[in-house]
Order: structure tokens, then sequence, then C-alpha cells
């Protein structure tokens, strides 16, 4: 087994309502950074999307993602997760009612009523290959 990427205190801070920002690479190669929620599952990082937005396609056309996480409470501390991710609609609306609870305390449905027609849910797995940062 590969040792862990991810510092004990990088997963607790995953595993909390900690707001990330994911960059994806555009068709013309300048950089697209999105504000998501998160969740860790062992040493992947989950974000959910929905088919159709800019980050869905620029991820089913490069892989390679950026996570960018900085604690509201600790603007020094930082870390860049740099990964490949790969996407998936099977659990997508599991994922984003469980996101929800987490940051809201409310399903995604309650949260944002109007976003029912936002397309169907897609899960981005992101399997980290390196972190630098202070954290």
């Amino acid at each position: 087994m590969a040792p862990s990427l991810l510092s004990e205190e990088l997963k607790k801070l995953l595993d909390g309502p900690v707001f990330v920002a994911i960059a994806t690479i555009q068709p013309d190669g300048s950089p697209q950074v999105s504000p998501v929620w998160v969740k860790r599952d062992g040493e992947d990082i989950l974000i959910s999307t929905a088919e159709g937005r800019r980050k869905t396609e620029n991820l089913r056309r490069d892989p390679r993602v950026t996570v960018m996480l900085q604690p509201f409470d600790a603007p020094y501390a930082y870390a860049e997760i740099r990964g490949t991710a790969t996407l998936s609609t099977e659990g997508g609306q599991e994922l984003i009612d469980e996101l929800s609870v987490k940051y809201t305390g409310k399903v995604y449905a309650d949260f944002n009523p109007g976003g029912a027609g936002e397309g169907r849910r897609v899960v981005v797995r992101i399997t980290p290959r390196k972190v630098v940062g202070r954290i």
C-alpha cells in the first residue's frame, strides 16, 4: 500500500465543512476555478457537479485537476492537492444531498429549490498524486 498523501490534519479539515476551490483546464489551456463542497473517501476527494457545467466538460477532456483548501480561520494554512479526476453519475444525487446536509443542514432540494433543472448530478473522484502546502 502506498503511503498517505493526506496528512491527518488535512483529512480532518476535509471531513468538516471546509470550502475548497477546484481548478480545471479549459480547452484553450487556461485555468477555470470553481468553489465547491467536498467530501473525503479514504485518500480520494469527492465533489459534486452537474452534466453540462464547464468543469464537467473540462474534466472529461483533461482529467488533471487541482484542489485548493484554505481554512477560513487559518488564512496562512493551505493545501494544494494535485491529482486526476474520474467522473460517474452513479450516486450523484446521493452525494449532493450528503454534501448539502454537511454544509447547510438541509438536503439539496430544500437548500436550492431551483436546482432541480441543473442536469444530472456527476460525482467527481479526485485521486491525489501530490500535496503541497502548510497543513
